[in-house]
């Protein structure tokens, strides 16, 4: 049965005080030091839930954009670790017990061994005609892509004309109140906006990151001919902060990790059972 929020933000923050939330001094990273590009390896695929994180090439840029390592690898290794922990999903480890987690590009054959595909700052991303095969590929295989954190018109009207190349004959439309991916575990009747970290202003601040541009998040979905969504987007709202920094501040742990992290569980589940 879905469980509110409210219990999601008591466990995080029980979780965080005993210590689990310091994940870059888990890894021996240093943020800002860069953790390199983790390929996958030839037996990735153990049987275990893993992410790969979609590397692509940036035809144009964003403001405070840095492309497909936006959220990378911090995002994919809380939500590997929080999934662990909140939920019964299997994740995929390797000997020394920490979360495995790739960076796949759509031209590798490595793209159809991932479970689920995530993108962030796609408002950027220019495709060769080659990736846009195999990324549809991929989706009508039953794939999942879920993208996050570009904001504004300009981001939207961009990604929006490479997604069309790829699934040009299905649209895309506002996730319904009644959908099962907001009922996959949580209840998620409506999707934070979520700004980063570095947009942030403190507890009650504006988190419009484009101003009236971005007047509140938008959660849209595309879905193939039974229904099922192939590709999710969470555009004008950065889930991926919500995980990623989960640990740098305590007031905006508390202001967006728990809706941040249902979220997204929510979008893992129903990948995983669609």
């Amino acid at each position: 049965m879905p469980r509110p929020s409210r219990g999601l933000a008591l466990v995080l923050t029980l979780v965080a005080c005993a210590g689990t939330v310091s994940v870059a001094q888990r890894f021996g990273v240093i943020e800002g030091a860069g953790a390199g590009i983790r390929t996958p390896t030839r037996d990735f695929n153990d049987g275990g839930f893993t992410v790969c994180k979609w590397m692509f090439r940036s035809d144009r840029s964003e403001p405070s954009g840095v492309g497909w390592s936006t959220d990378y690898p911090f995002g994919q290794i809380n939500l590997l670790i929080r999934l662990s922990e909140l939920t019964k999903v299997h994740v995929s480890r390797d000997r020394r017990g920490d979360v495995n987690y790739w960076v796949v590009r759509a031209t590798d054959d490595a793209l159809f061994k991932c479970p689920i595909l995530i993108g962030s700052d796609v408002g950027t991303a220019g495709l060769s005609n080659a990736e846009v095969q195999r990324l549809r590929e991929y989706l009508l295989k039953g794939g999942f892509l879920w993208v996050d954190d570009f904001w504004g018109t300009p981001a939207w009207e961009h990604w929006t004309s490479q997604i069309a190349r790829v699934l040009p004959e299905f649209p895309i439309v506002d996730v319904a109140p009644t959908d099962p991916i907001r009922q996959a575990l949580f209840t998620i009747a409506t999707v934070k906006q979520v700004p980063s970290i570095f947009s942030w202003g403190g507890p009650g601040s504006d988190p419009r990151e484009r101003g009236s541009d971005s007047p509140h998040a938008n959660f849209r979905t595309i879905s193939d001919t039974q229904g099922r969504v192939m590709v999710a987007m969470t555009h004008n709202t950065d889930i991926g902060d919500s995980m990623e920094r989960e640990g740098d501040n305590p007031d905006y742990f508390a202001e967006y990790s728990p809706e941040g992290y249902a979220l997204a569980t929510n979008i893992v589940l129903y990948a995983l059972t669609h």
